[in-house]
């Protein structure tokens, strides 16, 4: 299949120096939002108590760990200012990403032992399960690193119990290894409670020395015995209770090592515990990479970081789709699916690192005589319409049959409205892509470039995509509302408007709702907001969106569940079928 793979068609173009300088505002717009996002991830790196004092009782914070197991520039972070319930820690308690330790990717994820010594708090149960999910989509080991003092008991109804508590996050552990998902766990200090499963439930245990899993910790089993209320003499008791169990926690390494059996190695350093998750991930099971790359893995020609002077900061500028997917594919190639047919998206394969990916896109601009099915109106970029959403169900379906994984890049306004668009069927033709991404076996990841809107988010690969979507990356351009915020304004108070003017009365206190209206969903659709609500997964430049799209190719090709071999595969023989005629009828010999 090299005719196919090794050399694809060329995409994009070199910027010339006069769009870098007339984009020279634009980039210090992308930049300011990203120094506020830097600040807040710095923010988040120093919340609870200083490093300074971990380090000083001679142990490692969250990310001195992190840093010492993954194999240097590999870990792209994920989740990291997601903090759905307002927390005051300013985060959920847990450091999570994409990683690769000893050679083998992985999703890892370790308690924030500066917070509260890595207790259960408000939202974090949420992200436990998207981490979950995402070893499950990417078919990838988990890697923990334990050190959970149990529920924060003030806020445990934040935490404890409902659908999606902590305590879910076991069940999903079960889950993960009845399907062949390992789950390796390096555990540190004292896990009482919700701790003690957290250190159970994965499939190999490696502890530190002073490690200790229980069903309850020391204050928990000292007070397992209610009276109504509290004496003095049950203060004493409990005093004494706890002094003996602080010298003597419950389930050490001489209980779950000498006794039950339930450390499988214990080491005298932090970093051993490292070490030995070292050396599981490297026996875990992973294809030779040569077994799946269709050519050797190559940089785009023109930098990732040019991105950020094409895309218009401002969401009404244009820009060229393109451009954007030629700094981020191996050598700036392409083989395009039905170029010409529903020309406002984008689909296509692509190389990343050496393996194939499918690309969907929302291209710019203006398309005259489009859609086909009007003539009342032109069609414009992010919107889509029928032939692309055809166009999408078909390339979604083909990339299952060849299993070749998708990356979806969007930046879309909706789908197109009104009776003319009803009668075209965009209703059912959007629901109809929804089903067939639900009937494929690949997995997914979604880049919101800029605008993620109404219905559209949805259909194309939205997060919204549980059992597909491993994870969202937004950008310092990126917005998410149901519709825009004026557009909202209009449809909540035009009514009111129209009863106001009849009354006669004043319409200025409704045009001041509709404009705080406006500026609420401004302020709720911007990339922090994103991020802390979990509408996407991690807000990143432009120049590290390449950096997560090889980690996902690396992570889906690793182990897949399924394979299509290169010479079976039908996708690019149907692309190039569209441009290459069968050979010609030889002569008739006389």
């Amino acid at each position: 299949m090299r005719q196919y793979f090794e050399k694809m068609d060329d995409l994009g173009k070199p910027l010339k120096p006069a769009q870098v300088e007339r984009m020279k505002e634009n980039r210090a717009q992308i930049e300011a939002v990203m120094q506020s996002i830097d600040a807040e991830v710095d923010r988040v790196k120093k919340a609870g108590i200083p490093a300074e004092k971990i380090r000083e009782r001679g142990q490692m914070t969250v990310w001195d760990r992190i840093e010492y197991l993954v194999d240097p520039g590999t870990f792209c972070p994920l989740h990291t200012l997601y903090n759905p319930m307002d927390n005051e820690e300013g985060m959920t308690g847990v450091i999570d990403g994409l990683a690769r330790i000893s050679g083998k990717w992985c999703v890892l994820i370790g308690f924030d032992n500066k917070v509260m010594a890595g207790a259960w708090i408000g939202g974090q149960a949420d992200n436990n399960l998207r981490v979950t999910d995402m070893a499950k989509i990417l078919n990838l080991p988990l890697v923990w690193i334990v050190n959970c003092s149990g529920v924060k008991l003030p806020e445990q109804e934040k935490v404890y119990a409902n659908r999606r508590g902590n305590g879910t996050t076991f069940f999903r552990h079960a889950e993960l290894e009845q399907i062949g998902v390992p789950i390796l766990a390096g555990i540190y200090g004292t896990n009482p409670a919700g701790g003690g499963y957290q250190g159970i439930s994965p499939t190999i245990l490696l502890a530190h020395k002073d490690a200790n899993i229980a069903v309850g910790g020391g204050g928990i089993v000292s007070g397992m015995s209610p009276k109504g209320g509290f004496d003095e003499a049950g203060a004493e008791q409990i005093i004494d209770s706890t002094r003996h169990f602080k010298e003597v926690p419950p389930g050490s390494v001489g209980i779950h090592h000498d006794y039950t059996g339930f450390f499988r190695q214990v080491f005298e350093t932090e970093k051993g515990v490292l070490d030995g998750l070292k050396a599981y991930m490297a026996e875990m099971p992973a294809y030779n990479p040569r077994f799946f790359r269709v050519a050797p893995p190559a940089e785009p020609k023109y930098p990732p970081a040019e991105i950020s002077s094409i895309v218009a900061f401002n969401q009404k500028g244009g820009y060229d789709f393109d451009s954007v997917l030629a700094r981020l594919v191996d050598n700036s190639e392409h083989l395009e699916f039905r170029t010409g047919f529903g020309p406002e998206v984008y689909t296509g394969l692509v190389k990343v690192d050496g393996y194939l990916l499918g690309a969907i896109g929302n291209r710019q601009g203006l398309f005259p005589n489009y859609p086909e099915y009007t003539n009342e109106y032109t069609a414009i970029g992010g919107k889509l319409y029928r032939q692309g959403l055809i166009k999408m169900n078909e390339f979604v379906t083909q990339c299952d049959r060849d299993r070749i994984p998708i990356i979806w890049f969007q930046d879309t306004s909706g789908i197109d409205v009104g009776d003319t668009a009803e009668k075209a069927e965009l209703l059912g033709l959007g629901q109809s892509l929804i089903y067939s991404i639900e009937a494929t076996k690949v997995p997914m990841a979604l880049v919101v470039l800029r605008k993620g809107t109404a219905a559209a988010h949805y259909v194309m690969g939205g997060p919204t995509a549980n059992n597909h979507n491993a994870f969202t990356l937004g950008t310092a351009t990126t917005e998410i509302y149901v519709m825009h915020g004026e557009t909202a304004a209009v449809a909540s108070f035009s009514r009111r408007l129209v009863k106001e003017k009849e009354s006669g009365r004043p319409l200025t206190p409704i045009i001041d709702k509709m404009n705080e209206l406006a500026r609420e969903y401004n302020e709720k659709s911007r990339p922090f907001y994103c991020a802390k609500t979990g509408f996407v997964d991690e807000v990143v430049r432009f120049e590290a969106i390449r950096n997560y799209l090889v980690a996902f190719a690396n992570a889906v090709y690793q182990n897949p569940r399924s394979i299509c071999p290169q010479h079976h595969m039908m996708l690019p023989r149907l692309i190039r079928s569209q441009i290459v005629k069968g050979l010609e009828r030889p002569p008739k010999q006389e």
